[in-house]
């Protein structure tokens, strides 16, 4: 099992003849993901080869899911483009579509955002890394060799932490591994993850990285509280963050008391969640959660 993604899910790669379309289609095909097209409007009827394997190359998303049956779409075209690029997957009819494009108009976003919800697509995005589940897909810019297939559920707004705690805990595996992106308004929140993770029966631990700005950790503990019975271990970015300043994301920013580390921090850990202050810190709880699953796991069958 896994989130979202898996060894059956079929991907259309949105601008897969540009640069950076064509860099990560290799390593993603490189991986074992079902890469079937990609869509370049004006180049149709094209191919791009990839380890010896030619994949069609269509004008339109329409033209692309029809042809394929394609149930997931990776959005890699320049921010200008990408709301027309999103719209377009979406009268399409593909399920999932991950928008790792950065710099899109917040008022573009927030435009496609609302046509996902109401159509009912599970938008990943923008700006963010996309998602992987270890031995069966990989839809983004996530580097496939740093985790084994394994039992944690990972959730981040940051691409980098990301990478680092899948190779902090990478011996021990993930079931699906989830960059939302950090910008103000984004397509797939921590409590959608953290609700399919307590849904999924492959994962055992879900691990939750945050950072400075809004309250989307606060919602996040407070559901958790509510809903997610499974341990959960939690990380937030940018305890040194000065007040008032952007760090990083769009919407990382502190504001007087609301927003900060420490303030999520708390949230966090008064609804049950143990938060690292470090990111090798919080792969350390997530050993000890998983050591103390082990032992009781062992007591209940004495």
């Amino acid at each position: 099992m896994a989130i979202w993604l898996d060894h059956r899910s079929k991907v259309i790669v949105q601008g897969m003849t540009g640069s950076q379309g064509r860099k990560h289609t290799a390593r993603m095909v490189g991986f074992g993901t079902r890469i079937v097209a990609g869509v370049t409007p004006g180049k149709g009827g094209t191919t791009l080869t990839v380890e010896e394997d030619p994949i069609p190359v269509y004008n339109s998303m329409r033209e692309a899911r029809h042809a394929t049956g394609a149930t997931v779409s990776a959005v890699f075209v320049p921010p200008a483009d990408a709301k027309a690029a999103v719209l377009e997957a979406i009268a399409a009819g593909v399920g999932l579509i991950v928008c790792i494009t950065e710099g899109v108009p917040v008022r573009d976003t927030a435009y496609f955002n609302a046509a996902a919800q109401d159509a009912g697509v599970r938008l990943i995005g923008p700006n963010c890394p996309g998602l992987i589940s270890p031995g069966r897909s990989n839809v983004g810019i996530i580097p496939p060799n740093i985790a084994r297939p394994g039992h944690i559920g990972l959730v981040s707004k940051s691409g980098t932490l990301t990478y680092q705690m899948m190779y902090e805990l990478g011996d021990i595996g993930f079931s699906t591994c989830v960059g939302i992106g950090g910008d103000p308004i984004i397509g797939t929140t921590h409590i959608d993850c953290l609700e399919a993770f307590a849904a999924d029966p492959d994962t055992d631990v879900i691990v939750v990285i945050g950072e400075i700005g809004g309250d989307a950790e606060e919602r996040a503990a407070a559901y958790i509280a509510e809903h997610v019975t499974k341990p959960v271990v939690g990380y937030v970015a940018g305890f040194t963050a000065p007040e008032g300043k952007t760090m990083g994301h769009a919407g990382a920013i502190v504001s007087g008391s609301s927003g900060t580390a420490e303030s999520k921090k708390r949230a966090l850990e008064a609804n049950g969640v143990r938060v690292g202050r470090t990111p090798s810190q919080t792969a350390t709880l997530v050993r000890e959660v998983i050591r103390e699953q082990q032992i009781m796991s062992a007591a209940w069958r004495v």
